[in-house]
């Protein structure tokens, strides 16, 4: 199914006394740029999760980030004796303070100490490594899973609208030959006005070589190759969205060509109504290029 190159997805498990969550960005891309975030005491973790993402992934830069923290469920209490030190000394400051002020402050408990913010603090228990890598990477396979699915729903809306936008351009290219069609007469008719002006003018003239020199302009302004062309591209622009896998490089290389055509048919036109089709062929494909730079 058709990717798109941007998306995001996250993951969140528990175990082992430790709380993460996955998060995977991706954005444009001209090949497959992974970057990754993860705690590196998680021994062979990224080389697990590139090898799986490398496997469904053709395109784009995408980020990897894990947060692991601690829970706090399996770990011992344990008493902070500098904390403790810090904060006996800071109630002696406070009640000497007060004391110089002729103020009686009540006597705090020991399980008021205790309650005080670092006094006690929970050891991390031991983690066993493979357990918890076993842990994270079926976590991270179900993030993954799901930023492959938004990669594709938001795949199919481009192909949509491409598709949209490759039928307007044929009917673009539609209005461009009936344009042909009608500045055709008018060429024979300048042609023609022009020829004779020339042979009233002029003696001696070689009228055949005249006739070769208006023959050459009218070849170099027909544009049907280019006509022929640009049904060519659609057909293929549309051959390329039904095929299954990444095709995001070869419809940009197919924009380029498609530009080209349309450069080539403005340059040639000579024709207003010609000029205009040629002008609105070459926004079109511009904004399909827009969408094409998203595909996988």
């Amino acid at each position: 199914m058709r990717q798109s190159m941007t998306g995001f997805a996250s993951a969140q498990g528990s175990g082992l006394g430790l709380g993460w969550t996955w998060e995977l960005r991706g954005v444009n891309g001209k090949g497959l740029d992974l970057r990754f975030r993860l705690p590196d005491w998680v021994e062979g973790l990224e080389p697990a999760t590139r090898a799986m993402a490398a496997k469904s992934l053709t395109r784009g830069n995408i980020q990897i980030g894990l947060k692991l923290v601690s829970d706090g469920a399996d770990g011992a209490l344990r008493l902070d004796s500098g904390q403790l030190a810090a904060v006996l000394d800071a109630m002696h400051e406070i009640e000497t303070a007060a004391m110089d002020k002729g103020l009686s402050l009540a006597p705090s408990t020991a399980a008021e100490i205790v309650g005080l913010r670092g006094v006690m603090t929970t050891e991390a228990a031991e983690v066993d490594p493979e357990a918890l890598r076993s842990l994270l990477l079926a976590d991270f396979a179900t993030a993954l899973d799901s930023f492959i699915g938004m990669r594709q729903s938001e795949g199919a809306a481009l192909t949509e609208v491409i598709n949209r936008q490759l039928g307007e351009i044929e009917a673009l290219v539609g209005q461009a030959e009936s344009a042909i069609t009608a500045r055709a007469d008018a060429q024979r008719a300048r042609f023609s006005q022009a020829l004779a002006r020339v042979l009233d003018n002029t003696d001696g003239v070689d009228e055949a070589r005249i006739a070769q020199e208006l023959a050459l302009i009218a070849v170099k302004s027909d544009v049907t190759e280019e006509i022929d062309r640009l049904r060519a591209h659609i057909n293929a622009a549309r051959d390329l969205l039904a095929e299954d896998g990444a095709v995001g490089r070869k419809l940009d290389f197919l924009c380029q060509e498609f530009n080209r055509e349309a450069n080539t048919l403005c340059s040639k036109s000579g024709d207003a109504e010609l000029t205009r089709a040629g002008l609105a062929l070459k926004t079109l494909i511009d904004q399909m290029r827009e969408q094409v730079q998203n595909v996988e």
